[in-house]
């Protein structure tokens, strides 16, 4: 209680002030160089008290302890130039600090996380929005270091990086079993996941199914999301317009992760001498039934290689090229079909390396879309219609392909869909939280002060 010692103070000074009384006829001659002396004292301490009042408050108000404001929206309309100019940097008005959220961040063991940095591939490969999270909220303003006094609560955990297959990617057997184990160990120190049952607390699963943690559709549904996380919020790459089993649980669709530097490798997307009219590097199977019975990309894939691998038009390659991107700078067009996921990286490098996405994955539904403005700067395909794919890409580049390179070439939507480290205001991250930030309600803390007024 500073306030009240400073106030003690004061008043004692003041007492030790307060002269003997005496009578006044022996001491008449003294009377005005006493006056100005106790004045002297009596300013003292008021300027003490105020200097005091001044700087606390001062401090405890002040901006470096609150969050970012969180709300913008990017100028995707088509503008005159100069406006579209001075449009490109995120502005974003002030939001009160009772709007602005605090997070909690889980100071769990490092065998939940960073031991798993020891591979290096763990922080950059298309499932590494996990470590990015988490890295950006380390960092981010509104982490708060009492939980009573957090809105959400993220729980880092990593289970993206388990490299054990023959093949290469990402085994997720581990997943369930590890992040169950996290929310033992916070459930049983903390009372903060009990209280809520979860509903505050904040996971990242950036996986073909989100929090069904498999990449094979059929099994992700029949094993569906933990019930222990059910009724947690999911930051997630999946998602579609159909309801589905995979994102029955509170989620924010985020993009996948493909590095920040892939800004920096090549000229201004505006600048890019584009020789490739459409293009695709990746699996295309000729035989696409798997050993379960089920057909990769839902045979789109197949049907785009058996229809244009000998058109003029269509650069397309069925074996993967580390110096793939070098390839999309040079398109007009990069075609995103779906694999077993509806999602790819495909869309986050083709909008970054300035190619037009060509979508071809029915009911996929993409991140941010109150912000991106995903209608005005790609090209949506039917996977019933790739047959016709050819005189569809031409009708667009006949009509209103400039409109929509214009849009795709604003370097603050490409900002939108990359994780930058640390966050930048406008990054991936940084949306993430502004969708969060529309998910108060399930925070116990400001329930807890709704009810109390």
């Amino acid at each position: 209680m500073p306030e009240l010692r400073a106030c003690n103070l004061a008043s004692s000074n003041q007492m030790k002030l307060l002269p003997r009384r005496a009578p006044v006829r022996q001491h008449q001659d003294k009377a005005p160089g006493q006056l100005r002396k106790y004045c002297k004292w009596i300013l003292w301490a008021v300027l003490t008290i105020y200097l005091f009042f001044s700087t606390s408050s001062s401090t405890t108000t002040s901006s470096l302890f609150r969050p970012p404001p969180l709300r913008a929206i990017l100028p995707l309309k088509i503008t005159p130039r100069a406006i579209t100019e001075t449009s490109h940097e995120l502005s974003s008005p002030p939001s009160s600090a009772s709007s602005s959220i605090r997070i909690y961040v889980y100071e769990l063991p490092s065998s939940y996380n960073r031991d798993w940095l020891s591979n290096p591939r763990c922080g950059n490969h298309l499932f590494a929005a996990e470590v990015a999270i988490h890295e950006a909220l380390l960092q981010f303003p509104g982490r708060v270091f009492d939980p009573n006094e957090a809105d959400f609560f993220f729980v880092p955990v990593y289970v993206s990086c388990n490299f054990s297959t023959p093949n290469g990617f990402p085994s997720l057997h581990n997943a369930r079993p590890l992040i169950s184990s996290a929310v033992d160990f916070i459930s049983t120190g903390l009372p903060f996941w009990n209280r809520s049952r979860g509903r505050d607390h904040v996971f990242v699963a950036s996986h073909d199914f989100g929090a069904c943690f498999h990449a094979m559709e059929h099994v992700a549904i029949a094993e569906g999301i933990p019930e222990f996380m059910e009724e947690s919020i999911i930051l997630q790459t999946f998602g579609v317009s159909s309801p589905h089993p995979c994102q029955r649980a509170e989620h924010v669709l985020i993009p996948p992760y493909v590095t920040p530097d892939i800004e920096e490798q090549w000229p201004a997307p505006e600048k890019a001498k584009r020789d490739i009219f459409a293009y695709f590097r990746g699996k295309m199977e000729i035989h696409p039934k798997n050993i379960s019975g089920r057909f990769y990309s839902r045979r789109v894939r197949t049907e785009i290689w058996r229809r244009y691998a000998g058109n003029s038009k269509f650069y397309l390659q069925r074996k993967r090229l580390d110096d793939y991107r070098a390839e999309m700078a040079r398109s007009v067009f990069c075609l995103c079909p779906l694999g077993w996921a509806p999602w790819s990286p495909r869309l986050v490098e083709a909008v970054a390396l300035g190619c037009v996405p060509v979508i071809i994955a029915d009911g996929i539904r993409l991140p941010f879309q109150e912000s991106v403005r995903w209608t005005e700067i790609s090209v949506s395909v039917a996977e019933a219609d790739v047959g016709r794919l050819e005189e569809a890409l031409d009708r667009v580049a006949a009509t209103n392909l400039s409109a929509i390179q214009r849009n795709l070439w604003d370097p603050a939507l490409r900002r939108a869909l990359l994780f930058q480290r640390p966050m930048a205001a406008g990054d991936a991250t940084w949306h993430a939280l502004r969708e969060l930030e529309g998910k108060l309600e399930r925070s116990w803390r400001r329930h807890r002060s709704a009810e109390a007024r």
